[in-house]
């Protein structure tokens, strides 16, 4: 697929990235220097309507992420408390 707009691409090289290595929104945004919300949008929307297999991926990983969110802060927490001893 070719892709003559910045952000249909942007959204197809962050989603791309998110299907292989399973990193969060945030981890996303911060390896291609975007926010966390322009990462969402881009996946959300704008993947869905130009590649939607890849969004599909995106999508799974992204609910993965969001069931595992309550783990990761309450690890986060625990090492926060671990440091101030």
């Amino acid at each position: 697929m070719v892709m003559n707009n910045p952000a249909d691409q942007r959204a197809a090289d962050l989603g791309k990235y998110i299907a292989e290595t399973g990193s969060t929104v945030r981890q996303t945004a911060a390896v291609h220097a975007v926010s966390k919300s322009t990462v969402h949008s881009d996946v959300t929307k704008r993947l869905a309507l130009l590649n939607p297999p890849l969004y599909e991926r995106v999508r799974k990983v992204l609910e993965q992420n969001k069931q595992l969110r309550h783990i990761r802060g309450g690890m986060a927490t625990k090492e926060k408390y671990a440091k101030m001893k």
